[in-house]
């Protein structure tokens, strides 16, 4: 999945020579609402993958992203799309390890998701959000240019792996969960019957009930 400004952000910042000839994986790459890939093919990839949890448009192999180094190999490939998927991850830290452990030395990640204040939104699960801040201590070993979504609470990333650095360790770290409420280093089941959680939901069903209505009643039908 990929908005308007996240495709702009993979225009401004991808180039010819980071791309040409190179292998490029794409996780989280079934096509709902838009994808990097056309972008990205514009330059002659030597080739391009696409991985998702289930079959899909843009999804040629099926894979966790939790299973990526088991299932590709370390340093496999030279550019790393992820765009939209890691706030859905229930273990993000496994998810950012393995999206950096198949990441060449002198690679590129290419890495979108949504921050502190975007709604709770439930395909498939909900747990996580980042900040400009988080995003530079998370790829802290990295060289990285970290932007704010311009148009949503959101960032962007493009972090270039260093040759030589050790992967930094994240099992410590504390991150904002919208089911929680708070920052915490791992998401709990418990989590779910609190206040804050219960609140969040109601919120979600009452949109979700109301574009219902309107889609039904006042949204108008098009014209063949």
């Amino acid at each position: 999945m990929c908005n308007v400004s996240c495709i702009m952000f993979g225009l401004k910042n991808l180039k010819k020579q980071e791309i040409a000839g190179k292998r490029v994986i794409e996780v989280g790459s079934w096509n709902h609402n838009g994808s990097l890939r056309e972008v990205i093919q514009v330059f002659s990839p030597k080739e391009y993958v696409g991985v998702d949890i289930q079959e899909g448009q843009g999804v040629d192999v099926v894979c966790d992203i939790s299973s990526l180094v088991k299932k590709f190999g370390k340093d496999s490939f030279d550019v790393v799309v992820c765009t939209e998927v890691v706030e859905h991850v229930k273990d993000w830290k496994d998810a950012i390890t393995n999206l950096k452990g198949v990441c060449k030395p002198g690679g590129i990640i290419v890495l979108t998701t949504r921050s502190k204040g975007f709604k709770y939104h439930t395909y498939p699960k909900d747990y996580w959000r980042y900040e400009v801040e988080d995003m530079r201590k998370i790829f802290e070993e990295f060289d990285t240019q970290i932007e704010q979504d311009p148009s949503m609470p959101g960032v962007f990333v493009k972090a270039k792996k260093k040759p030589g650095k050790k992967v930094k360790n994240l099992s410590e770290y504390a991150l904002y969960n919208i089911v929680a409420g708070k920052r915490v280093r791992e998401a709990s089941a418990r989590d779910k019957w609190n206040l804050h959680f219960l609140y969040v939901k109601a919120k979600h069903l009452v949109e979700q009930v109301g574009y219902g209505f309107y889609k039904k009643y006042y949204m108008p039908t098009p014209k063949l």
